[in-house]
C-alpha cells in the first residue's frame, strides 16, 4: 500500500476502524465489509447517492469516473474535500455520509433481489 493509503487509517480513526482492499488498480475503503470510499492514484473518493451527492456538488467535487472499453465511466463516487485530509473531525463526518449511502445501496440491492 503506498503512503495516503497508509493514512487513511489515522484520518478516519473517529469513524471507526477501515480496511483497505486492492481493487482495480487502487483501493476500496470498507467498514464493517461495506465499501464507502475508494483510492484512485492519489485521489479519494466517497460514496454518493441521491441524498447526499448535492453535498458533493456543492463543493464544486468531481465524480470518479475511469475509461471502460475506450468510454468514460461515471461511479457514484465523488472526489473528498480536501478538509477531509486535514481534519479528522470532518473526515468522520463525510465518511458517515458516505457510509449511509452505502449502506441504503446495499439495503435496495438486496430489496430488488428479493
Amino acid at each position: 500500500m503506498n503512503d495516503l493509503s497508509n493514512y487513511l487509517t489515522d484520518v478516519f480513526r473517529l469513524f471507526g476502524p477501515v480496511e483497505l482492499r486492492r481493487m482495480f488498480g487502487g483501493y476500496g475503503v470498507y467498514r464493517e465489509g461495506v465499501m464507502f470510499a475508494l483510492l484512485a492514484g492519489e485521489t479519494l473518493y466517497l460514496k454518493a447517492d441521491a441524498e447526499n451527492v448535492s453535498r458533493f456538488r456543492d463543493h464544486g467535487l468531481t465524480q470518479f469516473e475511469y475509461l471502460r472499453n475506450g468510454k468514460a465511466t461515471k461511479l457514484s463516487y465523488y472526489a473528498a474535500p480536501e478538509i477531509v485530509m486535514e481534519d479528522c473531525t470532518e473526515a468522520a463526518r463525510w465518511a458517515r455520509l458516505s457510509f449511509e449511502a452505502a449502506l441504503r445501496g446495499r439495503a435496495a440491492k438486496t430489496r430488488a433481489s428479493k
